[in-house]
């Protein structure tokens, strides 16, 4: 049964649009008290980013919650990980988090995650919005829930992520760039790599309400690339707005994405038998991350696009490691979902151990061109029924035979249609790409 409301990463839009109003937000408290704490008074973490929309809806859901006779710990602007590991440390009944990740400020959207610090399973989803469509009943004013503040959330964050890489490891001589991408790790990032010993140059950490992944963090890593090269750095780390995937940049200014930063830690797990199984990336992940992992005798899977869809590969495999491209890596022996700051740490930690740069490392998986087209679409595009797309798809795997591969795919989180074209000639698969995407923009009657 399709949701209405949340899709492969929570609710996300237009604020000021449905669902992305006040009263909506509301209204998902009060639900999402009434089916995540049903009996008794329960307790629910909110966290969100730095968009200036954050404190508006951040009101309306602890009064919708408040309204379901359930308790609020505020924590302010934390990462989405973040927010996952204090609603199991403090015992929480569930964590939001209000956030649109790498959108633009004036998207916004809400995160869920259990008791578990798990994002919820499609039945809970079902039930909220269930819950939405009923009339509001407020309980007794004797049973209102209550709001406070968590003041050392981003202080016990803090000491989980350096918990995540061995006690002795040390930083020390090492400098490394992180671009916080004016987002929820602002303040956090940079004291993780301080405490551990490194010398940590910021950019990207001073939020406004509307720069949150404005031409910086892992959507835009120029700044992050011109930083590294002019401070000399070993190591650039940007991360996105809500804080849980990351983009690399290494010594030699070369960026380094999530299928390179999965294989290094993937290989580094497997020499020293710590690896538990294989690796699971998705249908975006390059061919040469396939190929490098079967050289070693490593399984590999590949999930539909979405890091939910990574750990229910993972979950069913029994697996703990896995991630995207885009830098969503999940390491469940480390914590239960993707998180920039502790994959990045992963990263350091290899580095340290082996002594090589990240350069020397991310040459281990030989990187297949890969050409990504995003196609803006007004509206839903039928992508199986068109004759014109089927045929400029299959004319593209026709040309590339079994020496690359052609996705074609709608965005989960955004009004657009992803064309992904891989293979060894760079020239060829951008024209492959590009005859892809027109054919699209005919199908949608949309111009570029």
């Amino acid at each position: 049964m399709e949701k209405t409301y949340f899709g492969t990463d929570g609710i996300r839009g237009r604020v000021g649009k449905a669902p992305l109003t006040p009263d909506f937000a509301l209204r998902l408290g009060w639900a999402a008290g009434r089916v995540l704490a049903p009996e008794g008074r329960g307790l629910v973490l909110i966290g969100k980013d730095t968009r200036v929309s954050g404190y508006m809806f951040e009101s309306a859901l602890e009064a919708g919650l408040s309204a379901a006779g359930v308790d609020i710990r505020l924590l302010g602007p934390m990462p989405t990980p973040a927010v996952a590991y204090l609603t199991r440390t403090l015992r929480a009944s569930a964590g939001i988090v209000i956030s649109a990740s790498h959108n633009p400020f004036y998207d916004n959207g809400f995160k869920f995650f259990s008791s578990q610090g798990t994002k919820l399973p499609d039945s809970v989803e079902h039930a909220i919005e269930a819950q939405l469509d009923r009339p509001m009943e407020i309980v007794d004013a004797a049973d209102l829930g209550k709001a406070e503040r968590v003041v050392d959330a981003g202080g016990r964050y803090i000491e989980f992520c350096k918990s995540t890489i061995p006690t002795g490891t040390s930083l020390r001589g090492l400098k490394i760039v992180v671009d916080c991408a004016n987002g929820a790790a602002y303040s956090v990032a940079p004291c993780v790599f301080e405490e551990l010993g490194a010398e940590v140059e910021v950019i990207g950490a001073e939020p406004d309400g509307f720069n949150i992944n404005d031409d910086c963090g892992a959507l835009h890593p120029r700044q992050l690339r011109d930083a590294v090269l002019s401070q000399q750095a070993d190591i650039g780390i940007g991360l996105d707005g809500d804080g849980d995937r990351l983009i690399l940049v290494d010594e030699e200014g070369e960026v380094v994405d999530g299928d390179e930063a999965l294989a290094v830690i993937a290989l580094a797990r497997h020499a020293e038998d710590s690896l538990r199984g294989g690796v699971v990336g998705t249908l975006m992940s390059n061919l040469g991350l396939e190929q490098v992992l079967a050289s070693r005798g490593i399984p590999f899977r590949r999930a539909a696009v979405g890091d939910r869809y990574v750990m229910e590969a993972l979950l069913e495999a029994g697996w703990i490691l896995g991630g995207e491209s885009s830098g969503h890596i999940i390491c469940l022996d480390r914590t239960t979902t993707g998180d920039g700051i502790v994959s990045a740490l992963q990263l350091l930690q290899v580095m340290t151990a082996t002594g090589r740069s990240l350069h020397a490392l991310k040459q281990d998986m030989e990187k297949y061109p890969q050409v990504l087209v995003n196609v803006p679409v007004g509206s839903r595009v039928d992508l199986d029924g068109s004759r014109v797309i089927r045929e400029a798809v299959a004319a593209a795997r026709s040309s590339l035979a079994d020496r690359g591969r052609v996705l074609l795919r709608a965005s989960g989180t955004e009004p657009l249609v992803r064309v992904m074209v891989e293979g060894g000639d760079a020239r060829q698969i951008r024209m492959l790409a590009d005859d892809i995407a027109a054919a699209v923009r005919a199908v949608a009657g949309v111009t570029e």
